[in-house]
């Protein structure tokens, strides 16, 4: 018994070895084959990780210029002693004071020239997000309101602030709820050819408490400086306040409506991401000059996120705070709808359309049906005198739409 099992042993032992020396035969066989035939290990024609080029739009390399400046990994060797450590692709001279013009803008953008005057004014000022405030209203988020009505308005615009706050933008108690109603200014200059209206607007601003003024140039281009600076007054003075209504001074809102759909959804986990307005999606930038929405491709590349139409949207005031930090990071755009989706985009969200909202207005036949606004959060446009109408439509207690 025991000398077969060493037998059994000893052929194992010469099996193994017998296999062994196979495999070493095969290898070295292969590699003078790899010899014989130059064989060289393959490398990939690209790079896994390279540099990426430099965009010849402006906006797009001042958006990769931040994207660098953020960027999480890079971030700790960005120090106030190293910030040379910028790749040469993104360098360029810029003044110290991102406030004062920046003319370097005028040999970047290579028809800057021939850009109309207003859109000049915005490349020149592009990298200013910081204005002195004329007008501030400190106490209007005291109480921590439920929703905050923030109309963009302009300072010749009296009677149509003055028509909200008698109708759908009237501060107080509505269904239960505090609304608080802020106007959203600029400086009307005289380089736009505005009279001088300063003295009126500080009588209204003493009458109602309620005008929100920044010592910047007011034009369809600065919209976008309009919504990050009121994000940043929000976040500082109103950061309680659960939902926020932003919109133009042309709309009409149906505030009861709004207070009763958020009355449904404010308790839903989704509702601390909420924003929903008119969605536009798959848009992309005009070329036509003669378009006011036109953006020449010296500027900007690429496609839109979706977004809400600037008419009006709604949102909760948690977001409201996350779009103020996030802002930072996305350079300033020059339609400002547009740069909320972009922003929106970057916290990985994206606006909701509800169909409540008319931006393009309702069917001509129904316009003086007052159950037509029953339903509906938002309708544009309306002047002062159809405001007021339509909201004692709405407020009748005896108004049937059944």
């Amino acid at each position: 018994m025991h000398g077969g099992r060493k037998k059994t042993r000893v052929l194992c032992i010469m099996m193994m070895l017998n296999v062994f020396i196979f495999i070493l035969v095969g290898v070295s066989r292969n590699l003078g084959q790899d010899r014989g035939s130059q064989r060289k290990v393959h490398i990939p024609s690209k790079r896994f990780w390279r540099k990426e080029k430099t965009s010849l739009a402006f906006w797009n390399k001042e958006q990769q210029r931040l994207d660098f400046i953020y960027n999480p990994i890079l971030m700790p060797a960005l120090t106030n002693d190293s910030l040379r450590v910028m790749p040469d692709w993104l360098n360029d001279t810029r003044p110290p004071d991102p406030c004062r013009p920046d003319y370097g803008v005028t040999t970047q953008v290579k028809d800057f020239s021939s850009l109309p005057p207003r859109f000049q004014d915005f490349l020149l000022h592009m990298r200013c997000r910081s204005y002195p405030m004329i007008m501030d209203q400190p106490h209007v988020c005291k109480g921590k309101p439920y929703l905050l009505l923030a109309v963009k308005s302009l300072a010749p615009h009296f009677d149509r602030r003055q028509a909200i706050r008698e109708s759908w933008g009237r501060a107080g108690v509505l269904a239960n709820h505090t609304v608080a109603t802020v106007f959203l200014l600029g400086d009307a200059t005289a380089i736009d050819h505005f009279p001088d209206l300063s003295g009126m607007l500080r009588h209204e601003a003493a009458l109602h408490r309620d005008i929100l003024q920044w010592d910047y140039r007011d034009s369809f281009f600065n919209l976008t400086l309009k919504e990050v600076l009121f994000l940043d007054w929000f976040s500082q003075r109103c950061p309680d306040a659960r939902f926020v209504f932003k919109g133009d001074d042309d709309v009409f809102v149906n505030t009861w409506r709004i207070l009763d759909f958020l009355q449904n959804s404010s308790g839903m986990a989704k509702a601390k991401d909420l924003f929903i307005g008119d969605v536009i999606t798959n848009a992309g930038p005009h070329r036509n000059q003669k378009l006011k929405y036109f953006i020449p491709e010296s500027v900007f590349v690429g496609t839109y996120p979706p977004y809400a139409g600037g008419g009006g949207f709604l949102y909760s005031g948690d977001l409201a705070l996350r779009l103020q930090n996030i802002s930072q990071q996305v350079a300033l755009y020059p339609i400002d709808d547009v740069y909320t989706g972009m922003c929106l985009q970057r916290l990985g969200l994206a606006p909701e359309k509800h169909k409540g909202f008319r931006t393009f207005d309702i069917d001509v036949k129904y316009r003086d049906n007052p159950c037509a606004y029953k339903s509906l959060m938002l309708v544009h446009s309306r002047n002062p005198n159809e405001m007021i109408k339509i909201w004692a439509w709405l407020s009748d207690p005896e108004l049937d739409c059944q």
